[in-house]
């Protein structure tokens, strides 16, 4: 099995992937992108090297959930892009960890500031 476990229903999805996986759709959800731009992504957040055998099983399993779909660009390189199932999986994990981190004014500020700040 890969790194996801068993998915139990769709509302379930993006809370049972693995970090991994919700990294690859946070990338994905700026813009389409091919397999390579995603691992220079990942590498650049995680400090160290991506293994291919890491990275394709995981967007392969993304694209069996339906949370990304994959097409070609030319014989060798494929795109990878989000759907709205993967982006509602996305919302959702945002949606949670923000309830769990503005418990206060002050920290609904902070995360105005970020928000308005990265973009």
């Amino acid at each position: 099995m890969s790194e996801a476990q068993s998915i139990t229903g769709e509302q379930s999805i993006a809370r049972e992937l693995t970090a991994f996986q919700t990294n690859i759709l946070t990338i994905l959800a700026k813009e389409p992108m091919y397999g390579l731009a995603i691992k220079r992504e990942l590498e650049d957040y995680y400090g160290t090297e991506v293994n291919h055998g890491r990275l394709y099983p995981n967007l392969d399993e993304l694209v069996d959930l339906g949370l990304v779909e994959k097409s070609e660009l030319d014989k060798r390189t494929n795109q990878y892009s989000l759907t709205d199932d993967g982006y509602d999986a996305v919302l959702d994990g945002v949606q949670w960890s923000l309830s769990k981190i503005v418990t206060d004014d002050e920290r609904a500020d902070e995360i105005r500031d970020i928000v308005e700040n990265s973009y």
